[in-house]
């Protein structure tokens, strides 16, 4: 029989320390809106040059895997960005009530971008978007626009297979830029970006998972340090987890490989506050997310395919638009049982003789952290979609926090509803026509109609016209929590965990 102690074979030991050289030194809800304005290198290490000399990052990759890294020639020299200007806007929601926390704040973007090749590789995902609106020239600009006009501090993207080109138009904004590929014969991988202006890269390290038997997906760790208040540090994560909805077990084990890699590096740099951003490809409904919320799950009590949730969130399933077709094959893959092979095991935890899985970091959702509209979040608080094609709708997409940071607001997702209309991301949404037929509901005095659009204007008259991936952009801003030394034992509670299994 397998213990539920974790013993010293678990992959939790096998990480190697980070060893990366850097630079010396070192009361109620309120609603806003935004306007939306219109190199290769060595494969053990990236390098980045910038104002304060070259830096070396880290990363476990193989001879096969590129990381591309490039700062401008003066990454504090802002150039203008001469895309035309679109007229779109999304609402900001406070934290309510507001929490104490210090003025240095700073906001951190999530967004799958929806690799160039992956969209036309599996087109039958979007057959009901034209097909002018999948080519990459225009999903660019409207993307790279859509982010300029967020004006965000930090940005972690996913599925990214241009990115020279997204970098090329980001570095006119005044970003600077790291990329990691992911192993094998795929082309997307992770970006990060971030205010040169801002921020002073420390340290950057990359993961490739496949090095721990967990498939082809990589990660990035970035520490940042505030330019105009050195004290102010913060570790931020970027990851897609592997899609396939039936191995929970290697989502839950990259999961718990990048927690433990940035608690490493989270307290070299005096235990800084983390922000993990990405798709992780989980719904908010399912056992990885109460992993994620709270440091631990006992595997034991789940069947790996259904770890993730995402098997429940096909359009058929979730709008009911008609009776799901019974299919033989799927009833007989209900009725196999769920037991868990020794190396499915090892997978998930890190170890084949437990089946308890634990991370060492105490995480919070921002978006779960500040309320929203019920027209937008779900029981939980998160958004009830943040990704819609023919074969999915839902939420995969999450900004995590730890302690010593709070969030202090967050920009809104869209409505079930107005999601709906589109028939599916990336999409172009005509909101003047929903404004005038407002008005003209009105005008002939048709109470019962000009209520439910009227709310539509009032709240949602902003939303975004025009979207350039499947996926929608979080947003979140952070400030440094007030007393500094919270983030001392924000790991502690999870520590505890792990010294007594």
């Amino acid at each position: 029989m397998r213990s539920e102690a974790t013993s010293s074979s678990s992959w939790f030991g096998r990480i190697p320390p980070t060893a990366t050289s850097a630079p010396s030194g070192g009361s109620g809800k309120c609603r806003h809106f935004i306007f939306f304005s219109s190199s290769c290198c060595k494969t053990t290490n990236t390098i980045s040059c910038g104002s304060n000399g070259p830096t070396t990052h880290s990363s476990s990759s193989s001879p096969s895997t590129r990381s591309y890294s490039r700062r401008w020639y003066n990454p504090l020299r802002r150039k203008p960005f001469d895309e035309p200007s679109p007229d779109v806007f999304r609402h900001w929601i406070d934290a309510d009530p507001n929490p104490i926390s210090s003025q240095e704040r700073f906001s951190v973007v999530s967004y799958n971008i929806l690799g160039d090749k992956n969209a036309f590789k599996h087109r039958d995902l979007y057959q009901n978007v034209r097909y002018e609106y999948m080519k990459w020239n225009r999903r660019k600009r409207l993307i790279c626009q859509e982010l300029i006009g967020l004006n965000p501090d930090i940005i972690c993207m996913q599925e990214v297979d241009r990115y020279f080109d997204i970098l090329n138009v980001m570095e006119k904004a005044g970003y600077a830029g790291c990329y990691k590929r992911r192993t094998g014969d795929n082309v997307d991988g992770c970006a990060m970006f971030w205010k040169a202006d801002k921020f002073r890269l420390l340290e950057q390290t990359s993961i490739e998972f496949k090095e721990f038997g967990l498939r082809e997906n990589v990660a990035q760790l970035s520490a940042f340090e505030m330019r105009n208040t050195k004290s102010r540090r913060v570790l931020v994560g970027n990851i897609h987890v592997l899609y396939n909805p039936n191995r929970g077990e290697v989502k839950l084990g990259q999961i718990c490989f990048l927690s433990s890699r940035a608690r490493i590096v989270a307290e070299k740099w005096g235990n800084i506050p983390v922000v993990l951003a990405g798709d992780f490809n989980i719904t908010p409904q399912s056992a990885i997310y109460k992993f994620l919320s709270s440091s631990e799950l006992n595997i034991k009590s789940y069947d790996r395919r259904d770890l993730s949730g995402q098997r429940s969130c096909h359009l058929v399933q979730v709008f009911e638009v008609k009776k799901e077709i019974i299919n033989p094959f799927a009833v007989m893959d209900r009725l196999l049982p769920n037991g868990w092979t020794d190396e499915e095991v090892k997978v998930a935890t890190g170890n084949a003789q437990c089946y308890l899985a634990v991370h060492p970091l105490k995480l919070n959702s921002s978006y779960a952290s500040v309320k929203g509209s019920p027209r937008t979040r779900g029981i939980n608080g998160e958004p009830l979609a943040t990704s819609y094609h023919s074969k999915f709708f839902g939420t995969v997409d999450y900004l995590w926090y730890t302690k010593g940071l709070v969030p202090t607001r967050v920009l809104d997702t869209l409505p079930v509803d107005i999601l709906r209309r589109t028939g599916g991301l990336p999409c172009k949404v005509r909101t003047v026509e929903r404004v005038g037929f407002a008005i003209s509901c009105c005008m002939t005095q048709k109470l019962h109609e000009s209520v439910s659009a009227w709310d539509d204007i009032v709240h949602f008259q902003g939303f975004l016209k025009k979207l350039g991936s499947d996926h929608l952009a979080l947003v979140s801003e952070f400030a440094f929590a007030e007393a500094i030394n919270e983030c001392n034992d924000y790991m502690s509670t999870s520590s505890e965990k792990i010294a007594m299994h």
